[in-house]
């Protein structure tokens, strides 16, 4: 590390303004044979975030970002830094009505979006008149759209020398989907804050660029990140875990591959090209590169490999040992956690010695099981398992008071796991109180896709819900009452994918003469998961 990147008490200076200050001809992203050093990316999202004031970002305003995996996302996130402006990503695979709310509910002042999905795009922004539209890859965006590129090439510096600043990088408000209801923005900071507060200047910025380089600092201990470190992008950037990590990398000074769509092949061959150290995965690409020819997977050098962090969904046990032995330079850690804080992580030994555990709380973290009167239970006894963030910190629900308060049970919030611990404080997730399915890794409520299907006039009834997939770990399945026998299945999906992005969608649909029923009526989903999930010891799939 060189002289320029300490501070005057020797420290190592962290954040990407400081990096990009002291090894301008650093590697920060590398996507395909196009690099990006942090000169160039200071450059380009300095740029970038000028030309956003310009069309009237200021600090504290929210602007979604729309894109694949690619460069511009996280110029996108560097330039918001600077301004002290909030980032929400956007999976760019909804659709215009899914797009509409997410617009709406966080009152963004700009989406920043990409020529190839146009279609879903232009028909939210004609119900979005307020947001600005900026579009990467030019035509067929209409004239009344900024054209990307034209922002990149603006001026650096702003007005009277002043000096824009990365920080920790933005504030970040992911949407996650709701057991009822439409998708909420995860809000971290004081519970009681306004959703949509005011212009976050003076001493309101500095506070919040203090918890976020806290919050950075943590983390760059916490997964010991180095400015050596290779960091591949192996999931989508609009998830909290993949576009967690790239921003960290960035704040320690480390290289970031950016992998445009998972392939296991390419996934390989990136990690002996580049000499990848580490990266953030899901059991769903562990089971992907295991199904290659072993041939195949020999024939790479992975040796660099230093650590892999998986998280988002169950790993099957069979999976996490194979994996192990497959990378072993590699320390293979689980975390769990969710948009709305961390939780706990586990070492590869830990785990081979307590397979199925997610382990124990990270530093300043607490975790505790209550029962549904809140009292806490002892070890071994089954409930809710409820999080205690460190020093305070909390979050909120964008414009959702009621969700807010049903999260939090005093200092601990719940996103509805059901687990237990062991005597030695160690966790274990064993079911969920909601209907969520985690379908390779991504959150997706049957709700939503309920609500499609009752909006097609042939159906009666309907309950759609996670069954066992050797890969994915989960996908959903509908069973549907039907008053037109005309309505076939292939009918149904095709409704659904008009609606949804394809994810959300059902993957199986059975069609059924009556679905079973409490005596008030209700559908029993929970007779119908049993069905599907019979012989397994848990409702969520680690066989």
């Amino acid at each position: 590390m060189s002289e320029g990147e300490r501070g005057a008490s020797g420290q190592a200076r962290r954040g990407f303004s400081a990096h990009a200050a002291a090894t301008p001809g650093r590697a920060a992203l590398v996507l395909g044979d196009r690099t990006l050093t942090y000169g160039e990316l200071d450059r380009r999202s300095g740029s970038v975030a000028l030309a956003l004031r310009g069309l009237g970002v200021d600090g504290g305003d929210r602007v979604a970002v729309m894109l694949p995996n690619g460069l511009e996302l996280f110029e996108c996130a560097l330039a918001l830094a600077k301004l002290d402006a909030a980032l929400v990503p956007v999976n760019w695979h909804l659709k215009a009505d899914e797009l509409t709310w997410i617009l709406t509910d966080s009152a963004a002042a700009v989406l920043v979006t990409d020529a190839a999905i146009w279609d879903s795009v232009s028909a939210a922004g004609a119900r979005v008149p307020g947001c600005r539209v900026v579009v990467v890859g030019g035509p067929p965006a209409p004239a009344s759209t900024v054209d990307y590129e034209g922002l990149v090439a603006g001026p650096v510096g702003g007005a009277d020398g002043e000096v824009l600043d990365a920080g920790a990088g933005p504030s970040l408000v992911f949407y996650t989907s709701g057991t009822t209801g439409r998708p909420k923005g995860v809000v971290h900071g004081a519970r009681g804050a306004a959703a949509a507060g005011p212009p976050r200047t003076g001493s309101a910025a500095g506070a919040g660029r203090a918890r976020l380089a806290a919050a950075q600092d943590g983390q760059v201990a916490l997964w010991r990140w180095t400015d050596e470190d290779v960091h591949l992008l192996s999931g989508p950037g609009y998830h909290a875990g993949p576009c967690g990590w790239t921003l960290t990398a960035l704040y320690a000074g480390a290289t970031t591959v950016i992998l445009p769509a998972w392939d296991a092949r390419r996934w390989l061959e990136l990690v002996e090209r580049h000499r990848v150290t580490r990266s953030f995965m899901v059991p769903s690409h562990f089971v992907r590169i295991l199904e290659l020819p072993e041939r195949e997977r020999r024939q790479r050098d992975l040796s660099s490999l230093r650590l892999i962090v998986h998280a988002a969904a169950p790993c099957p046990t069979g999976v996490k040992r194979r994996i192990i032995e497959e990378l072993p330079t590699a320390e293979i850690w689980e975390l769990y956690g969710a948009s709305e804080g961390g939780a706990t992580r586990i070492s590869p030994q830990e785990w081979l010695a307590r397979p199925g555990s997610v382990g124990l709380p990270w530093p300043g973290v607490g975790v505790k099981i209550l029962d549904e009167e809140g009292r806490e239970l002892p070890p071994d006894r089954t409930g809710l398992v409820y999080v205690v963030p460190p020093g305070g910190a909390g979050f909120h629900y964008h414009n959702d008071t009621d969700k807010t308060a049903s999260a939090w049970r005093g200092d601990a919030f719940t996103v509805g796991d059901v687990g237990h611990l062991d005597e030695d404080g160690y966790l274990f997730i064993t079911d969920r109180a909601s209907d969520m399915v985690i379908r390779g890794g991504v959150n997706v409520y049957p709700r939503e896709a309920e609500d499609a299907l009752y909006a097609h006039p042939g159906v009666v009834d309907c309950a759609v819900f996670g069954v066992p997939d050797p890969v994915l770990g989960e996908r959903l399945k509908a069973m549907v009452e039907l008053r037109d026998t005309g309505v076939t299945a292939e009918d149904l999906l095709a409704h659904c994918r008009d609606r949804l992005a394809g994810f959300k969608c059902p993957e199986i649909v059975e069609l059924v003469d009556t679905l079973p029923r409490d005596p008030n009526g209700k559908v029993l989903k929970r007779l119908l998961r049993d069905a599907h999930w019979g012989g397994t010891r848990t409702a969520i799939s680690t066989e």
